[in-house]
C-alpha cells in the first residue's frame, strides 16, 4: 500500500537514541507508577457504576478485566523490554504494520490519557468539595464552581468546575519540572492509598455477610450487545482502571535497564492491583450489599444516568452502594467506622493527583514521539534544557484536559477512553506475533509465553469488552479515528520524517539489537 511505510526498528532505536529522554526510573518506582494509575480511578471513582452494573459480581468483572490485562500484559513485557523508546503501542505498530495504522493507534491512545486525565480530575474534585471542605470544614462552595454547565445523568450543571481546573493544572506543572520528581512525590501518594485500601479490606471482610452475594449476577454475565451491563459490561466500564500499565510501557525510554525493569513494571503492577481489586469489591459488596436499582424491565437502569439519580433520591435507596460519590468512605460509615471513612476520603483525595500524573505522562509521551517522527509539528517535541522534560507538549496537554474538566460532562466517559484503550491493546497483541515472524533472531530478553495463545486470548479479549461497551462508546472510536485520518492525510503524511526518508542510521556501538 502506498502509505503503509514501515519505520525499521534500528531506525527508531537510533532516532530515540539521538534525542532521547533521560533516563531515571528503576524497576520499584515503574511498579509504583503502574499502581499509582491502577488503584485509584476503578476503586475510588468507578466502584458504585460497577456495582450499578453488575451487582455482587463487581468481583468477577474485575476478575475478567484482569485476566485480559494479563495477557495483554505479557505481550507488552516482550515488545516494550525489545523497543524500550516512548511511545507505546505507537511505536510498536509503526515498527511492524506501518505509519497509518501506527497514527490510528497514537491518536487512539491520545483519547484514552486525555478523557481518562479530565474524568479523574473531576472525581478528584468531588472528593476535595464533599469530604475535605464539606464534612471537615463546613463549606460549602457555590455549584456553578463545582460543576461544569452540564452535569451528569443531563441534570443541569454550574458554570465551571473550578477544583478539577486547579488539579489538573497543578499535575501538569509538576510533570513540567522534571520526570524524577514527579516519581518520587508518586512514590509517596501511591503509599497512602495502599495502606488506606488495606485498612478497608482489614475492616470490611470481617463484616461480610454471605446474603449480601445473592443474587450474585442480578444482571447476568452478558447484559447483552451494547448495553453496558452484566458481569461483563462492568468489566468493560472498570478496564479504564487497568490503564497503569500501559502508562508503564510509555516510560521505557526514561528508565535504567528496561530490559530488565520494564517487565518488572508491567506485570508487578498489574498482578498487586488486581488482587487489591477483587478484595476490595467483596469487602464493599459483602458488608453493606451491592445489588443495583432496576428498572421497570427488569434491567439495571444505566450508571450516571437521571433515571439513577431519580431512585437515589428516594430515601429507601438514599444510603446504597450504588448511589455513593465516595463508594468506599460510605461503606465504612455504614459499618460503624465514620472516622475511618474519613479518613479514606481524604486518603482518596490525596491519592487520585497521582492517577491523573500518570495519565498526563503517558499522554505526553505519545505527542512527544509522534511529533519527534514528524507526524506532528516538531515544535512538540521540544526538550526543555534544565527540566529535561517535552514541556511544551506537557503545557498543551495539560491546558486541555483542564479545558475538559472544567466545562464538559465525564460520567460515561471511562467507557469512551476504554475504546481507544481497548484498540491500542489488541494492535500491541498483533505487533508481537507479527515480529516474531518477521525478526525472529532479534533478542528478547522478555518473551511472552505461549504467544500462540496469550496473543489470540488479548485480540479476542479486547474485541469481547469493546463489544460489551455501551453502544454510544462503541461509536466513537471510529467517529475519533475518521477526525485522525483527516489530520494524518492533511499534515501528517506529508510532513513524516519516514515519508521524506529522513531515517535515523544505528552506530554499531550503540545498537546491538541481535546480541
Amino acid at each position: 500500500m502506498k502509505f503503509a511505510r514501515v519505520k525499521p526498528l534500528d531506525a527508531i532505536l537510533a532516532t530515540a537514541k539521538k534525542k532521547s529522554l533521560h533516563p531515571t526510573l528503576g524497576a520499584f518506582q515503574l511498579t509504583l507508577f503502574g499502581i499509582g494509575c491502577v488503584i485509584g480511578t476503578g476503586i475510588f471513582v468507578l466502584t458504585s457504576a460497577g456495582a450499578q452494573k453488575a451487582g455482587p459480581g463487581l468481583m468477577l468483572a474485575f476478575a475478567i478485566a484482569g485476566l485480559i490485562c494479563i495477557v495483554a500484559a505479557l505481550c507488552y513485557a516482550e515488545i516494550a523490554a525489545m523497543i524500550p523508546v516512548a511511545g507505546s503501542a505507537y511505536t510498536y505498530t509503526y515498527s511492524v504494520m506501518g505509519e497509518m495504522l501506527a497514527w490510528t493507534v497514537g491518536w487512539a491512545l491520545v483519547l484514552e490519557y486525555a478523557v481518562a486525565a479530565s474524568a479523574v480530575s473531576v472525581g478528584w474534585s468531588g472528593y476535595f468539595t464533599g469530604t475535605i471542605l464539606n464534612e471537615f470544614f463546613g463549606i460549602v462552595l457555590p455549584p456553578y464552581l463545582t460543576a461544569g454547565p452540564v452535569a451528569l445523568g443531563g441534570a443541569p450543571g454550574g458554570m465551571i468546575n473550578l477544583p478539577a481546573v486547579v488539579i489538573a493544572l497543578l499535575v501538569t506543572w509538576l510533570l513540567m519540572i522534571g520526570t524524577n520528581e514527579s516519581a518520587k512525590v508518586n512514590a509517596v501518594l501511591v503509599l497512602i492509598k495502599v495502606t488506606a485500601l488495606t485498612a478497608f479490606i482489614v475492616l470490611t471482610l470481617p463484616a461480610t455477610e454471605m446474603d449480601n452475594f445473592n443474587p450474585f449476577l442480578p444482571a447476568g454475565i452478558f447484559g447483552g450487545f451494547g448495553s453496558g451491563v452484566g458481569a461483563v459490561g462492568a468489566a468493560a466500564t472498570i478496564f479504564f482502571a487497568y490503564v497503569g500499565f500501559d502508562a508503564v510501557s510509555t516510560a521505557a525510554e526514561e528508565t535504567k535497564n528496561p530490559q530488565r525493569n520494564v517487565p518488572i513494571g508491567l506485570i508487578g503492577s498489574l498482578g498487586i492491583c488486581t488482587i487489591f481489586y477483587i478484595l476490595v469489591a467483596a469487602g464493599a459488596v459483602g458488608s453493606i450489599g451491592g445489588q443495583p436499582i432496576m428498572g421497570p424491565n427488569g434491567v439495571p437502569f444505566p450508571a450516571g444516568s437521571e433515571e439513577l439519580a431519580r431512585q437515589c433520591a428516594l430515601p429507601e435507596y438514599a444510603e446504597m452502594l450504588v448511589c455513593s460519590n465516595e463508594a468506599l468512605a460510605h461503606v465504612l460509615r455504614m459499618i460503624g467506622f465514620s472516622g475511618v471513612g474519613n479518613m479514606l476520603g481524604i486518603a482518596a483525595f490525596i491519592a487520585l493527583p497521582s492517577v491523573i500524573l500518570i495519565l498526563l505522562f503517558g499522554q505526553t509521551r505519545i505527542f512527544f514521539v509522534m511529533a519527534r517522527d514528524g507526524l506532528l509539528p516538531e515544535g512538540l517535541s521540544k526538550i526543555h534544557p534544565k527540566w529535561k522534560t517535552p514541556y511544551v507538549v506537557t503545557a498543551i496537554t495539560g491546558a486541555i484536559v483542564a479545558f475538559a474538566a472544567a466545562f464538559l460532562p465525564v460520567g460515561q466517559l471511562a467507557d469512551i477512553a476504554n475504546a481507544g484503550t481497548l484498540y491500542a491493546f489488541m494492535m500491541v497483541a498483533i505487533a508481537v506475533m507479527m515480529l516474531r515472524k518477521t525478526d525472529p533472531d532479534r533478542k528478547r530478553v522478555f518473551r511472552t509465553p505461549a504467544l500462540w495463545l496469550v496473543g489470540p486470548a488479548t485480540i479476542a479479549g479486547c474485541i469481547f469488552l469493546f463489544l460489551n461497551l455501551p453502544f454510544e462508546a462503541m461509536i466513537v472510536l471510529p467517529a475519533w479515528a475518521a477526525i485522525g485520518l483527516v489530520i494524518y492525510f492533511l499534515y501528517g503524511y506529508k510532513s513524516s520524517h519516514l515519508g521524506k526518508g529522513i531515517i535515523e542510521v544505528p552506530d554499531e556501538d550503540i545498537l546491538n539489537p541481535h546480541g
